[in-house]
């Protein structure tokens, strides 16, 4: 198991009590497999320290603002490639066969393309074939680090550990695509206030009128067994 992998899903995933007090173990996961040493990560280990510091529901209210309430930054990687369309059906399909395939089932509360899901079904392949599958939506997690870069987000910081673990760039003709993705200006109130009067549709590890979170906290159990060295390294 690549525990990278799984440190990143967790810090992509709705923030909670479990999480916060799950910090140091995180960031020590993340030092022992050195596939992201602070040294050349510094940011990350931040958004570790303050994912672990920071008064829970200002990190809470932050996440949905920007996960939830803002299309552009969506988790949902193929709202990103394919929108509403017909076509995500089908991809969606497509990825939850090949998770199936190599023994992750999703619920039906959860939606394939959740990055955090992703995230936690690339910790469970070799190296070189988790590097592979990360390529293919590297322009959307590009795009996605530099709307966050643009407003001073410290989640940037975990999109960059990705492009970095992906060994790649970008095809620029798909990050022109990704780019061309309508942007809400996050200083425009008005924009704000349409995207909570839609309708909301969430997918994947939502919190519970608790706060909990139960993939969450099954991966926080996870992230006690005892490292394995990652593969093809």
């Amino acid at each position: 198991m690549i525990r990278t992998f799984k440190a990143l899903s967790l810090l992509l995933t709705y923030p909670t009590e479990e999480l916060q007090q799950a910090a140091p173990a995180l960031a020590a996961a993340l030092a022992a497999e050195g596939l992201l040493p602070q040294r050349r990560h510094p940011a990350l280990y931040r958004l570790v320290d303050r994912l672990g510091s920071d008064d829970l529901y200002d990190l809470q209210e932050g996440y949905v603002l920007l996960f939830d309430r803002t299309r552009s930054l969506s988790l949902h990687l193929f709202e990103h490639v394919h929108g509403e369309s017909r076509d995500r059906g089908q991809a969606m399909v497509d990825l939850q066969t090949m998770y199936a395939e190599h023994g992750l089932f999703v619920s039906a509360r959860e939606l394939p393309d959740h990055l955090p899901l992703f995230l936690e079904f690339l910790a469970t392949r070799p190296m070189a074939a988790a590097r592979e599958l990360l390529g293919q939506p590297l322009h959307v997690l590009t795009a996605l680090r530099e709307r966050l870069e643009k407003r001073r987000s410290d989640y940037a910081a975990a999109f960059a550990a990705l492009e970095a673990l992906a060994g790649a760039t970008a095809s620029p003709e798909h990050l022109a695509a990704a780019r061309a993705e309508p942007d809400d200006d996050p200083s425009d109130l008005a924009a704000l206030d349409r995207a909570w009067a839609e309708t909301a549709v969430t997918f994947g590890p939502d919190p519970d009128p608790a706060g909990a979170c139960p993939k969450a906290e099954w991966m926080l159990q996870r992230m006690t067994d005892p490292p394995a060295p990652p593969a093809g390294r």
